[in-house]
């Protein structure tokens, strides 16, 4: 039971993605928006929790925040099935980025970057079953 209870981001995320996608892929500029803002979220927690202070930390999340945006962007430059394989790209990205900070246990709270990686992990799956039959 110990163990279930701290999997209850997962459970959020997996109902959050098929939610977001089983009836359908979202418009691609919706999925590039979504892209380009999560690094905000880690701004607002690393703020929240003085996290942001400590040597490079905040540079490193405005970088991230700058190559998430610069996929978002590319991925509005390209057609068709390079759209989603280049978002694919950055929620994969993504969910990796949570997972390194879900291992250091900094900047946002574990349940965070949790619930966060699950999902772009699904959705980036989802976006690449998409461009892969269409």
């Amino acid at each position: 039971m110990h163990t279930l209870a701290h999997r209850w981001p997962v459970l959020i995320a997996l109902v959050l993605a098929g939610l977001t996608f089983a009836d359908g892929q979202p418009a691609p500029e919706l999925l590039a928006g979504v892209l380009a803002a999560m690094p905000l979220f880690y701004l607002f927690f690393g703020t929240l929790r003085g996290e942001l202070r400590r040597l490079g930390a905040l540079g490193i999340q405005l970088a991230a925040l700058a190559g998430f945006a610069a996929i978002a962007l590319a991925a509005e430059l390209v057609n068709g099935r390079f759209t989603l394989l280049v978002l694919a790209a950055g929620w994969l990205g993504h969910a990796l980025w949570d997972a390194v900070h879900y291992h250091k246990a900094e900047v946002v709270p574990r349940a965070w970057s949790q619930w966060c990686g699950v999902f772009d992990a699904c959705g980036a799956l989802a976006l690449l079953l998409a461009a892969s039959t269409g």
